[in-house]
This record gives C-alpha cells, structure tokens and sequence, in this order.
C-alpha cells in the first residue's frame, strides 16, 4: 500500500513549524496500516478547527485519521527533542511514534497542531516499532478530553482509529492510532536538543518561533529571553496548580513531556487519585516516587530549571550575569505557583475573600483526609453540599474511616465562613462550580478500555458522555462519582508504549 494524496477531505493546514531549519526535524509520510476502522471522531472538536465531521468520517477521512493517505495541504515531520527522564539525560529522542501532519487555526484565531500518534516509525524511534495499542489511545482519549471539560490546558483528541493490525507489547494487542491536537508539540526538551548541540544560532531561531507562535508580548521586552522564561514559568506555575486541585497525578514529568505551550501532555501512566494521598504514586515506571502527588510542583520547578539552563548563553553575554537573571526568573516560580494553588483551595473551600489563616484550614482538612481515607474528590463536593445544608455533614462524615479530623475542623471552617457575606445557595453554587463532581476514575477508565479492546466501546462512550459534564449533577450516573470498590482499585498505571 502507497501513501497518496487526498484531495476532497478539507483540512485547512497553514503550516510553520516546517519553516524552520531542517535540523529541527526530519520529514516522512506516516507508515499505512492494513485495516484502518474509526472507533471515535470528537464531533465538537473537529468543527472548533475547521473541519467537516463528515468528510473525515467517510473512507477518505479514515484513511487520514490512520496514517494511510497525506492530506492536501500536509507536509508530515517528526520532530527533534531530547530530555530528562526520571533525571537522565538522553542528548536525542524526538518523535518515535508520532507524525505531524501540519498545523491549523480554528475558529477562535488559535494556531494548533495536528499530530498523528502511533503512525509507524520514524528516525527517532529508537528500535522502537512506532505504534500505540488501543488501550493507551483510548486512555488518552478520556482523560485528555475530561481535561478539557475540567478547564485545565492540555492537548486534546480529535479521533482514534484501529489499525487492523496487532502490536506487540507484554501481549499481541490490537494497534491504534490517535490524532492528538496541541497548541504545539515543542517542549523543553526541544530547547534541551539545540543546546546540548551548543547549536546557538537554532535555539534563538526556536525562541523567536515559539515567542512569536505563543507568547508575542514576549516580544516587546527589553530581553526577550528573559521574557519568554517568565511566560513559560508562569504558565507552568498555573497548570501544575490545577493538577493539584483536582487530584491528579501526571505520573511522568519528564522534560520532554513539559510543553512550552503551557499545556497538558502525555497521558501515560497518570490518574487521578481516590483517597487522598499527598505521596500516591500510581506510575508502573516510577519506581521512586520521583513524580509523586506531592512531589510535582517540586518536580516543575527542576523541569524550568533546565529550560532555563537551555537560555543562558542567550540571555547575558556574561555567565554569572546570566546565571543570576535565570536564578531571579526562576524564584519567581514558587510565589506564581502558591497563589494558584492557594487561590484554587479557597476556591474549593468556598471562600471568596483571603485571610492569612486560610492556607492552613485548607491543609489541615487535606490532613484529615490522608488521616481518614478521605477520597479526594468526593470530600470537596460534599463539603459543597455542606455549606448549602449543614444536614449534609453526615454524608460528607461517612467518606472518613477516621473522621475525628474532620470533626474537629468542621467548626473551624465554619466560623470562617461566617465571616464573609455569602448565602448558603450561593456558597454551594460557586464550590459545585470548581470541585468537579466526575473525574476519570481508574476503575471506570480500565473497564472502558478493557471492553472497547474485547470490540464493545459502550463504556468508553457512556464514560465520555459523563465526562464531558465534571461539575453538573447527574441523576442515575451515581456510580461515575463513587469509589472503587476495593476490589476494583487500580494500583498501577502502565505507560503504553
């Protein structure tokens, strides 16, 4: 089977990342596959970027989604990067498994990247075989689209297609392939690919890209450089912060996996946690805890550490000159990064003014929760019922195995709520509106993939649908919001590659 052009399915590419030097990337069509079935078109999202949900759910548009014909308009590459992984470096790795068609701009004006993930081989697959298996496909199918629902930046999924051809893992599994779309790909592993290079002359090239592609106010300052560390500081400062207040456990925070963008990406071995545990680890591949609950705004500040080392040479012509400036952009990060998160527990806690006592009421409930079993998500959206009817203080109770924490800080929080203006209909409202109600829960996002793997994708469905609305009430979806049971806990994700 030959790759060959596809004229009648519109996808509207205006492609730059190609403009670049050939260096940043190495150009290849996606390798065809033998039987190419659609298993899931993003409807909604399809039409945000400008494309017609019919065309690319006709033979021709499947045969795109798999890697199998070239879009007009594409010009597919696969780009260059390297990184940290769990603190080693590897000088190269780039995309082994994963080819980008081009870029379009949506509707809202907003430049995205168009990807295929597991389209065949590339020069940087590293022995690998550049496929994904279904699992992992769907897997970041449901969380990256619960992301979006969530309001958290993260890259998003347009389509998953089966292969019609196995893959070999630790078993034969059935093959996939996801088309992902980001804001861009570029990561701060790819300034770490250029400066391990001392490749001067690329990395101001990639700065003014990615400076003029996300971050144009950057451009206006006295030292760009320093600008752009402070752009993607902040950006990441805000983002780990809304990983931490829905629970959720990237679970590889390797270099390469730090978008520049400031999104979400690589939903591998993640998850969301149950009960609450500031040191849960759910990652088959982080045998340290390195990328730990707890550990990740610890983790994010070392990541920005070594973005910032990429920038040196840049940003001063003197060394130790330039060490202090990426030494000051860089404290920067913790004050960025508590705001966001203290902000967020207010949020969570159902105060709309600050006092200086409410970080540690915020911690001291999260202390009571470790101490009493607490799940995580369910505590916040019962402490919202509870501030609209203190009655409900029973069912918020029955989530503790040891409730003694709780009961002593319920008074607590209390007397602090008196102290602000806010009726109870109100309070409960806005808390519904920031502790989501649904999450991917790993016992329910293990059985979706296990029956869509056995041919019934019902559960993905079902599961997505729920989804798509974290933060409403809904009747007869009671069991989305529950637990695991405990014979239904999952204590390990798998990365998938």
């Amino acid at each position: 089977m030959t790759v060959d052009s596809a004229a009648r399915v519109a996808i509207p590419f205006d492609n730059t990342y190609v403009q670049l030097p050939e260096r940043f990337y190495a150009r290849l069509a996606p390798t065809p596959v033998i039987a190419p079935r659609l298993v899931k078109l993003n409807v909604s999202l399809a039409r945000e970027l400008g494309m017609d949900p019919a065309d690319l759910t006709s033979p021709e548009g499947v045969a795109i989604l798999a890697g199998n014909r070239v879009p007009e308009g594409a010009e597919p590459l696969a780009q260059a990067y390297a990184g940290h992984q769990f603190g080693n470096f590897s000088p190269q790795l780039g995309d082994g498994r994963a080819i980008l068609l081009g870029e379009v701009i949506d509707k809202a004006g907003v430049r995205r990247d168009v990807q295929l993930k597991g389209s065949g081989p590339t020069p940087f697959s590293r022995r690998g075989d550049g496929r994904a298996a279904l699992g992992p496909v769907l897997r970041e199918y449901i969380i990256s689209e619960a992301f979006a629902a969530l309001g958290i930046p993260a890259t998003r999924s347009l389509a998953a297609v089966v292969t019609g051809e196995p893959v070999a893992r630790e078993t034969m599994l059935p093959g996939a392939v996801l088309t992902r779309i980001a804001g861009s790909h570029i990561r701060v592993g790819t300034f770490q690919y250029f400066a391990a290079r001392q490749d001067d002359d690329a990395l101001r090239e990639l700065v003014d890209y990615v400076i003029a592609r996300h971050y144009p106010q950057a451009a206006q300052a006295e030292n760009k450089y320093v600008a752009l560390l402070d752009a993607v500081i902040a950006a990441q400062a805000r983002l780990v912060a809304q990983w931490m207040l829905v629970g959720f456990i990237h679970g590889v925070m390797n270099t390469d996996n730090v978008s520049i963008a400031g999104e979400t990406i690589d939903f591998g071995p993640c998850a969301f946690m149950d009960h609450f545990d500031p040191m849960k680890i759910f990652s088959s591949i982080d045998q340290r805890g390195r990328y730990a609950f707890g550990n990740q705004p610890r983790i994010a500040a070392w990541n920005l550490a070594r973005f910032t080392e990429t920038l040196l040479t840049l940003v001063a012509p003197d060394k130790e000159q330039a060490v202090a400036i990426g030494q000051a952009a860089l404290d920067r990060y913790k004050p960025q990064f508590d705001a966001a998160y203290q902000a967020g527990l207010r949020a969570k806690l159902g105060l709309s003014t600050a006092e200086e006592g409410d970080v540690e009421l915020a911690t001291d409930l999260l202390a009571a929760m470790a101490q009493g079993g607490a799940d995580f998500t369910l505590t916040f959206r019962r402490l919202g019922a509870s501030a609209g009817d203190p009655s409900r203080d029973a069912e918020l109770r029955a989530l503790f195995m040891e409730p003694s924490g709780l009961d002593a800080w319920l008074p607590r929080w209390r007397e602090r709520l008196a102290r602000e203006a806010v009726s109870n209909a109100e309070r409960k409202a806005a808390m519904d509106k920031v502790n989501p109600g649904f999450i991917p829960r790993n016992h329910l996002v293990e059985e979706a993939l296990s029956t869509a793997e056995a041919g019934d994708t019902s559960a993905f469905e079902m599961l997505l649908s729920v989804l798509a609305r974290p933060f409403d009430e809904q009747p007869g979806k009671e069991r989305y919001a529950q637990p695991p049971r405990p014979e239904e806990i999952v204590h390990q994700t798998f990365c998938g590659t």
